[in-house]
């Protein structure tokens, strides 16, 4: 698979970068967490990095003084597995270098049955080198980010506070709620990945890289 850069033009269908911003201060603290050789974990809030001064700045910049958290979803992997959206973007800042997997929810298709598909041969991959700080927007598909030269990734996930956290309220009313796998995310699995309980609708091979 072809891996464009993250300033190539291609990339701002899905995001844009923010060259100029400072994260240097978070960069540094996510040395400290964890990377496993052979798994990937994600934890969407982090007291310590959200008592850094930078997140002041990211929260009064990037979400205009609303509430937000700072996590992180570091390990090694190199599978898309999955693709999921919000309702709002998020923001990350790689903290070295990694390969994100990207799509676009407007690809995502219905069927008259109401199923929902997505077709893996239109995902992009991007490397973004250690210290970018990025904004994917809400109809970007994405999920965990793939290793370099099978090297553990750190990557600080910024998200609206309570995204991703357990559903309280079971699932509503509209067809695409069966996609709704926790707080602010609608998430369509491979069925390769085994992910339990995940709607499996993604179509073609389980892309790597």
């Amino acid at each position: 698979m072809k891996i464009q850069s993250v300033k190539e033009d291609s990339f701002k269908t899905y995001g844009r970068i923010f060259p100029d911003f400072d994260a240097s201060e978070l960069v540094e603290a996510m040395q400290k967490t964890d990377a496993p050789e052979d798994a990937v974990v994600y934890y969407p809030s982090i007291a310590e990095l959200e008592k850094l001064s930078v997140a002041k700045d990211m929260r009064n910049s990037f979400f205009g003084e609303l509430e937000m958290q700072v996590g992180y979803c570091n390990g090694t992997n190199r599978k898309l597995d999955a693709v999921e959206y919000h309702r709002s973007s998020e923001f990350g800042v790689a903290a070295s270098d990694l390969i994100l997997l990207l799509g676009r929810q407007q690809d995502v298709e219905v069927s008259e049955e109401g199923e929902y598909s997505y077709d893996s041969s239109r995902i992009e991959a991007f490397l973004l080198p250690k210290g970018t700080v990025y904004e994917m927007y809400a109809t970007t598909l994405h999920y965990a980010p793939c290793s370099v030269d099978g090297k553990p990734f750190r990557n600080a996930v910024i998200l609206p506070k309570g995204t991703n956290g357990d559903l309280t309220e079971g699932k509503g009313t509209q067809p695409e709620d069966k996609l709704l796998a926790a707080k602010n995310k609608w998430l369509i699995a491979h069925e390769e990945a085994g992910i339990a309980g995940a709607y499996n609708g993604i179509k073609g091979e389980n892309i790597s890289v």
